[in-house]
């Protein structure tokens, strides 16, 4: 039956331990009849330290390369089967008083090789025939013979029967341990499978939101690209001289004008390229939790173009939160698109009117995202959380925005609850924690 390395390694110790304590015991043995009888029989002495130093070089010898515990099993049974022989020979033969250590000679050699039957087996039948001999010699009647025989033989089979026990009991362990390290290696792969679908989820996300902030953004350049070139035809027409002359101030005002379209464009990309920059679950950059809110703002601005406006109401001096800075963003930008949507697909057509309201509250924040829109039909308003759903065309949502809101934010610690209402339309609640001093300096 083979071994892992580590079953390996745990046997070999086991057995240079079982070797060491052999000599113990013979030592042990030799001292307590020497005492007891009075007598230090000089060939007993002599032959039962050689054989427990012979046990303390086998246990050592153990592992070295060559050596297998099968081979330490079969001297260390050799060198038992000795030792009980000489105790039994010069305390007096079959009249011996340790002439039952030839029956315990197999249960000592299923201790010093649990890995194996063979060494139990070879040793109880050489303690078999040993026990023969002894008694042969020294006269014993054939049946009283055949009786000792039989005992010992069922002692051999207790022995044996023992030893294939403890080989299941290390070949069990062995299969347990190896399922241990298969089942913490597959739960480390599907965390690590896990990790990747939610990112993958999220980025699908996050592309979905970028299409439809695309729509609005040649709106959004356009007007300002416009202003600015009117100004710099109208610059260029004065420097050719081809009107009146212009005043200094009025100069200073056409290039402040032009430079403030400029900022917009500006800020339309800026905002655009900070939102679609990659980025984890694990991502957890603070700041200023009215910064985010305003480029939230902004981006759904872009969406929205000059159709309607969002409308910020924010206390002054707002906390950070335990939810980082671009998750935020994108939270807000996922529920401003949602009731954008929500109001272009209402009837009769209105102007959208979109607000974010955030106040102080004790132990963190709370934000309203409300919206003058259709509302949420009650048959959808329990399901709108749910992944993959959407009431959306094909093509405008994957159902995964408000899932990944809500993910984000029970991450964080929050929570986040749509509702509809009284005067018409929705309202999405959201309740963050106010980030600790440690987590706010991170």
């Amino acid at each position: 039956m083979a071994l892992d390395p580590s079953g390996a390694k745990t046997l070999i110790q086991v057995q240079k331990r079982s070797h060491l304590t052999g000599a113990a015991y013979l030592l042990c043995g030799l001292a307590f009849h020497c005492l007891v009888s009075g007598t230090w029989p000089p060939g007993l002495v002599v032959s039962e330290l050689v054989l427990a130093g012979l046990f303390v070089l086998l246990g050592i010898s153990i592992g070295v390369k060559g050596f297998s515990p099968v081979h330490a099993g079969v001297i260390g049974g050799c060198l038992g089967l000795v030792a009980a022989v000489l105790f039994i020979h010069w305390s007096g033969g079959p009249l011996s008083p340790y002439i039952h250590m030839l029956g315990a000679l197999p249960f000592m050699l299923a201790l010093f090789t649990p890995g194996s039957s063979w060494p139990t087996l070879v040793s109880g039948g050489a303690s078999l025939l040993s026990l023969s001999l002894v008694s042969a010699l020294s006269g014993m009647p054939p049946r009283q013979m055949a009786l000792q025989a039989f005992s010992s033989l069922v002692v051999l089979v207790l022995a044996f029967s023992g030893s294939r026990v403890y080989q299941r009991f290390i070949h069990a362990q062995s299969e347990a341990h190896q399922a241990r390290l298969q089942a913490v290696e597959q739960l480390a792969e599907s965390e690590r499978l896990r990790g990747r679908a939610e990112r993958e989820r999220a980025e699908v996300e996050r592309l979905v939101l970028m299409g439809q902030l695309a729509a609005g953004v040649a709106h959004e350049v356009n007007n300002p690209l416009a202003f600015v070139m009117a100004n710099l035809s109208f610059l260029e027409r004065q420097t050719g001289h081809q009107g009146p002359p212009l005043d200094r101030e009025e100069f200073k005002s056409v290039l402040r004008e032009t430079q403030e379209g400029l900022l917009r464009i500006q800020q339309i990309v800026k905002d655009l390229k900070d939102f679609s920059r990659a980025g984890g679950l694990d991502d957890e950059k603070r700041g200023p939790l009215e910064e985010a809110l305003r480029e939230a703002s902004r981006l759904a601005s872009v969406r929205l173009g000059g159709s309607g406006h969002v409308e910020l109401v924010l206390d002054p001096g707002l906390p950070e939160v335990r939810l980082s800075q671009r998750h935020v963003v994108q939270v807000m930008v996922n529920l401003l698109l949602n009731a954008t949507d929500a109001v272009e697909q209402a009837q009769p057509p209105r102007q959208p009117l979109i607000s974010v309201r955030a106040r102080r509250e004790e132990g963190g924040v709370s934000l309203w995202v409300e919206d003058n829109g259709p509302g949420i039909p009650p048959e959808v308003l329990p399901r709108v959380f749910e992944p993959f759903f959407t009431t959306k065309p094909p093509g405008k949502g994957t159902g995964l925005g408000l899932a990944l809101c809500r993910e984000y934010v029970t991450r964080a610690g929050g929570t986040l609850h749509a509702e509809n209402r009284a005067e018409g339309g929705a309202r999405f609640i959201l309740w963050l924690p106010r980030a600790s001093a440690s987590e706010a300096a991170a």
